[in-house]
């Protein structure tokens, strides 16, 4: 039996098959590669084992061929390898010799799908072509009035025709969407690439508003949904669908759109970082309304000025605690400069860059101690109108000042606690845990012993503040300090009055060194700005504003008159009785044979009156040079 001369160069695997022998009795190129075996294996196989997985099929088949003379069928599967592979067959019958031969041109099912699709995408996208060139034509008008620029290079522009399926693609579509237009075309649109919403909701195409167009007719902007990439992932875009009508009725639909994820993503970027630069310059603001506070207050812009024992011991202890994390615990009388020590602190450690943040503990009202302190959420309690950030988050970096720390209620001071344990807070009104990294310099003017005694602070807190104690020395147990205080205060009043050349006589200064100072610095400054409004020459003098603290109590005591006595007598023989009894303990306050116990006094009500009448047991020790 020969073979035509053409049967090798054949585009298609070719079998010749002798079906009652059960042999091949030639192959060409095309059926090697299609069995995967070269040409001798495949001339060695038997058919009915190539064709196994359908063996059945395959005399069904052979008996058409044989009966009708040609025949086809798409249900046959080769055994290709491991594998299993439908194809289809296109066969005929021919007698020779007195034999019959069977001629079979295969192909694998899979590239004859694959073509066809090709085929019907290309018919799709030639007709298209020419649908979308009559829709262009029809929407030459409605273009220059709508001003849509369907050639722009930069946008996606796509057709959809009535029924919805997709009718032209442009190069600058194919490169946003990832797909060539081959694939798009005759495809719906909606179901491709706007099947689901960017939260991942369907998007059911009775909601599209491309899809629309065709209901109502009128042009749909969209500036906030999503297209999916062929790769999966979801692009922002904006986009115009506007409806093309031909003799009246609507044919189709034209889309023109952008990505704009580029766009929406520096926008939501510019959006934080406006967002971050208004709530630092809120801090800011803050920060600077209290160092305009601090600014204000008295002593601020004072250094600790003393060459005494006392304040050399301070400054030594301030060099030693500043460098470290250490809380620290400053007591001491009002007005003794219990700030300029925190202050000097402060700026002497690593933390000088950042703000000192100043609390004045008194001043805070128990309702709006967590506000003030933690800060507190918009519309956490009425009047919050907006976001505010509390001292500890001002602080945040630096140190932060409690003043007068003894003042802070009882059931608040767990508060304080948590945070100065944890270094952790949560605004009023708000959920969110906040960090933040804050050293904490306490003062105080009472006795925190006494009150822990008493029940009125807390025993867990005063230990967490009480970490490295400094005690702020008053005036009179300095008075070597007086002279060079009192010069640096008067030239700082005389600038604050407009006066120069002022002069302090030697005589004068003795007064100021021989008067008590209840009010220490703080009352040394006064009186100084007083005597300075007052002076009518350069020499400032003292005469009528000190009076020994002794002379008219002491005639009082001594000459108690019959009948009623007066407040101001009262007060004087109560100041007398105080002092007597810190003579009589040798200026002990406290505890066994304390001043207290002889006076059978609670501790909290002598240390309250001994503020009071500015008397300070440490003048009624043994040795001590006071008026005791």
């Amino acid at each position: 039996m020969s073979i035509q001369p053409h049967f090798e160069q054949a585009a298609t695997a070719q079998f010749v098959i002798e079906p009652a022998e059960d042999r091949f009795l030639a192959t060409n190129h095309e059926a090697a590669l299609l069995a995967r075996l070269d040409r001798d294996a495949l001339l060695r196989t038997r058919p009915s084992a190539l064709f196994a997985p359908s063996f059945a099929g395959l005399i069904s088949f052979t008996q058409e061929l044989l009966d009708r003379g040609r025949g086809w069928s798409d249900q046959l599967v080769m055994q290709v390898g491991d594998s299993a592979e439908q194809v289809e067959v296109t066969g005929r019958s021919e007698t020779a010799d007195a034999s019959q031969a069977l001629y079979l041109s295969v192909q694998k099912a899979t590239d004859i799908d694959a073509q066809r699709s090709r085929a019907d995408a290309r018919r799709h996208h030639l007709s298209g072509l020419n649908h979308w060139q009559r829709m262009a034509r029809v929407f030459q008008e409605f273009e220059r009035k709508n001003q849509l620029l369907l050639e722009a290079a930069g946008e996606g522009i796509y057709g959809v025709d009535a029924n919805g399926l997709t009718t032209f693609v442009n190069p600058a579509a194919e490169r946003i969407l990832g797909y060539r237009a081959e694939e798009l075309a005759g495809r719906n649109m909606h179901t491709l690439v706007h099947h689901t919403h960017a939260n991942g909701e369907h998007y059911h195409i009775q909601e599209c508003p491309i899809f629309a167009a065709f209901r109502d007719g009128t042009v749909q902007q969209v500036d906030d949904e999503v297209f999916w990439t062929k790769s999966g992932k979801p692009i922002e875009v904006e986009y115009t669908s506007t409806p093309v009508q031909e003799d009246g009725a609507i044919v189709g639909t034209v889309v023109v759109f952008r990505d704009v994820s580029q766009k929406k993503s520096d926008h939501r970027k510019l959006a934080a970082a406006l967002a971050e630069v208004e709530q630092l310059k809120n801090r800011l603001e803050l920060e600077n309304a209290y160092l305009q506070e601090e600014i204000s207050s008295e002593f601020n812009h004072h250094q600790i000025i003393g060459k005494s024992l006392a304040v050399q011991s301070i400054i030594q202890k301030i060099h030693l605690v500043a460098p470290t994390e250490t809380t620290v615990l400053i007591s001491g009388e009002s007005g003794t400069g219990k700030e300029l020590i925190a202050r000097a602190i402060h700026d002497t450690s690593d933390r000088s860059a950042r703000s000192l943040i100043r609390v004045n503990c008194a001043a805070i009202p128990e309702d709006l101690f967590e506000s003030e302190f933690f800060g507190h959420a918009k519309g956490a309690f009425t009047g919050a109108t907006a976001d505010r950030p509390g001292r500890f988050e001002l602080a945040d970096g630096g140190t932060l000042f409690l003043d007068e720390v003894g003042e802070i209620p009882l059931h608040l001071q767990s508060k304080l606690l948590r945070v100065l344990q944890e270094q952790q807070f949560e605004r009023v009104g708000e959920a969110r845990t906040r960090d933040v990294d804050v050293r904490i310099v306490a003062a105080t003017n009472r006795d925190l012993k006494v009150q822990v005694a008493e029940g009125q602070f807390r025993e867990d807190l005063y230990f967490r503040l009480n970490v490295f104690p400094i005690e702020s020395v008053p005036l009179r147990e300095r008075k070597e300090d007086i002279p060079m205080l009192t010069q640096h205060l008067l030239e700082r009043v005389s600038v604050r009055a407009r006066k120069t050349g002022l002069k302090i006589p030697l005589s004068e200064m003795d007064k100021l060194m021989a008067y008590h100072w209840p009010g220490n610095v703080r009352e040394l400054e006064n009186v100084i700005e007083r005597q300075v409004i007052l002076a009518r020459s350069e020499t400032i003098r003292f005469e009528a504003l000190l009076v020994a603290p002794t002379s008219t109590e002491t005639q009082l005591v001594q000459q108690p008159r019959k009948g009623l006595l007066s407040d101001r007598e009262i007060k004087a023989i109560d100041r007398e009785n105080l002092k007597a009894a810190l003579r009589a303990s040798g200026g002990k306050v406290f505890g066994e044979g304390g001043a207290a116990q002889l006076l059978e006094m609670k501790p909290t009500t002598m240390a309250s009156r001994l503020k009071k009448y500015a008397i300070a047991p440490v003048d009624y020790r043994p040795g001590a040079t006071g008026p005791g």
